[in-house]
């Protein structure tokens, strides 16, 4: 298990064919492989970093001692269902929003979750074919709805994708 101390990371799933689908994102504070710590669970999903990341390794051991010695099983089970409960809104999204809407909250949500600190953070570190693969859409549907998000000013323009107004993204994605 890895705690993630600084950076962001994709947790993504697979089907047998290999599609992959954005599962969660996760960033500085959070657990990464926490479910590989509790015995009998089969692999559930792979992740990826998205930007420099810094983590502890833990051993399944170490952290059941820590768990034990600070009497901490119910906060780690409390985690556990908060974390997995974030993967719900995600397939929700999948299947009741349009793609503008879908694309504006996954970005909303990466600048979120970048370190306040970074420069860079307002950048979107996917490509356009990772983000059609995290949501599950086509290229040319991102590019589309890039296009549309660049000309409602929330994007920028040029070859990188830049966030230029988070509120004009904020109500592209209809919050």
């Amino acid at each position: 298990m890895l705690v993630l101390l600084r950076g962001r990371v994709k947790v993504t799933g697979h089907d047998e064919e290999g599609a992959e689908l954005l599962v969660s994102l996760r960033a500085a504070g959070d657990l990464v492989g926490e479910i590989a710590g509790v015995p009998q669970v089969a692999r559930t999903a792979s992740v990826q970093a998205i930007d420099r990341c810094t983590v502890q390794v833990l051993t399944a051991e170490v952290f059941r001692e820590f768990l034990r010695r600070n009497c901490a099983d119910s906060q780690f089970t409390d985690y556990l269902l908060a974390k997995l409960s974030e993967t719900v809104p995600y397939q929700m999204q999948l299947v009741h929003f349009s793609a503008q809407r879908r694309l504006a909250r996954l970005i909303l949500e990466l600048v979120a979750l970048a370190d306040p600190g970074d420069p860079e953070r307002m950048q979107v570190p996917f490509s356009q074919e990772a983000l059609a693969r995290a949501l599950g859409l086509s290229r040319s549907t991102v590019a589309e709805q890039i296009s549309v998000l660049r000309a409602s000013g929330a994007l920028g323009l040029g070859r990188r994708l830049l966030v230029a107004d988070l509120d004009k993204l904020a109500d592209s994605a209809g919050l």
